[in-house]
């Protein structure tokens, strides 16, 4: 079964809003087996929308439209679906009481007319009840493809796919089973990777795929399986996932299905009843809101001190002056100082300290753009290195951060 998403909205030609919705909904249809054929984006237009519409019935299975289901002028997807199938919009009973019980117990404003118009909907839709929201889901179905208008608004989407959209394709539909083993590599380019494990990709079943996925010094490894019989694929990724770790033990920090690199070390630091803390200078609390974007951090995150300049580097951390001088504040002596400062500052186990050129500048420091030290500290000691990142300042700035977090982590696994 295949699958086309169509986002409505000038909102995201105009890049406004990222487009999230079209990934999760990509995602959902993934897990149960249906392949995603195309994503498309088009504008609140009557004759784009009905051209798009008209494409994907002719290329898939399954149409899911999201956006364009407000109570404005502008949101027309309702009218224009209702055109496409020759269909007029009758008021549906079911998503005005929805409505009208929504104002009642959310909405301090009183409920307008073009609010109740959102009860209207083309006479052969089957509706999808909204619970979170006033703009009712709908599924219509011609020629045999079907088609699944959704709001656009993100959560009332989520709360859509996950409660009537996916369970009634799976009621309705037998599908094939899909499964995706993803492996976190760091420190190795996608093409030295590549050539290792060359003979390895030559050797996988025809059901089974490799995909690289690099990141700013991380690769990303997507085995994927998909077939009818379930326990064929689950017992021959088993074999491929034996086969594929001895060749990456060596860069292989955890599965993301587990989580991410930091997830992965809250829940090695949780077990293990330590704490980590960060002193950030070149990624400006970076690392720290990558660990405490996890629920559960505060079990094992201490804290962080931001030291962006070199004043705030002698006041908080009490890093000499003299030894900045000497050295100046990018460099492997200033890293290990700061990791030093705030492991004693905030009482943790370990200690993470970053310094170095994002650019576009060079400032008063001695190190060429792109130059970061890293600086690791427990108390068993501290070590740093220095790494080269190029010259764009968000590139430097992000993988600073993922080579932290990677050095950190083999660290961990030392005790």
């Amino acid at each position: 079964m295949q699958a086309e998403i169509i986002t409505i909205g000038d909102e995201i030609l105009i890049g406004q809003i990222l487009d999230s919705n079209s990934a999760f909904i990509a995602k959902a249809l993934n897990k149960i087996g249906v392949s995603v054929y195309q994503i498309t984006s088009v504008q609140d237009d009557k004759t784009h929308i009905l051209k798009a519409l008209a494409e994907a019935e002719s290329n898939v299975d399954l149409v899911i439209l999201t956006g364009g289901l407000g109570p404005t002028k502008d949101d027309i997807t309702k009218k224009t679906i209702a055109h496409y199938f020759g269909d007029t919009l009758k008021e549906d009973g079911s998503v005005r009481k929805n409505i009208e019980q929504l104002w009642k117990n959310y909405i301090n404003a009183p409920l307008m007319q073009v609010n109740i118009d959102q009860a209207l909907v083309p006479s052969q839709a089957v509706v999808l009840m909204n619970k979170v929201g006033s703009a009712p889901g709908m599924w219509l179905e011609k020629n045999n493809t079907i088609f699944i208008s959704l709001p656009g608004v993100p959560y009332e989407m989520k709360a859509l796919i996950s409660e009537e959209v996916i369970p009634k394709l799976r009621t309705r539909f037998k599908l094939p089973f899909i499964q995706h083993k993803t492996f976190l590599t760091y420190g190795m380019g996608e093409s030295a990777l590549a050539e290792r494990i060359e003979t390895f990709e030559n050797e996988l079943p025809s059901f089974i795929k490799l995909a690289y996925l690099p990141s700013l010094g991380r690769v990303r490894l997507r085995l994927s399986a998909k077939g009818m019989d379930r326990t064929l694929i689950e017992t021959e990724m088993q074999k491929q996932t034996d086969a594929l770790l001895p060749q990456i033990k060596d860069i292989f920090t955890g599965y993301e299905e587990d989580g991410s690199i930091e997830e992965i070390i809250g829940k090695y630091l949780t077990k293990m009843s330590k704490t980590v803390a960060t002193a950030e200078s070149c990624t400006g609390g970076l690392i720290a809101s990558r660990f405490t974007a996890n629920a559960g951090a505060s079990k094992y995150f201490k804290g962080s001190v931001v030291c962006y300049t070199k004043e705030a580097k002698m006041q908080v951390l009490n890093i000499p002056e003299s030894l900045i001088d000497a050295h100046s504040v990018v460099s492997k002596a200033v890293a290990e100082a700061m990791a030093t400062s705030v492991l004693a500052l905030l009482k943790t186990d370990f200690a993470i300290a970053t310094t170095g050129n994002a650019g576009p500048t060079k400032d008063d420091t001695q190190e060429d753009l792109g130059i970061v030290y890293i600086a690791i500290a427990s108390k068993n000691g501290v070590f740093s290195e220095k790494f080269s990142f190029g010259n764009a300042r968000i590139k430097v700035i992000n993988r600073a951060a993922n080579k932290a977090f990677e050095l950190l982590q083999k660290e961990i696994l030392k005790k």
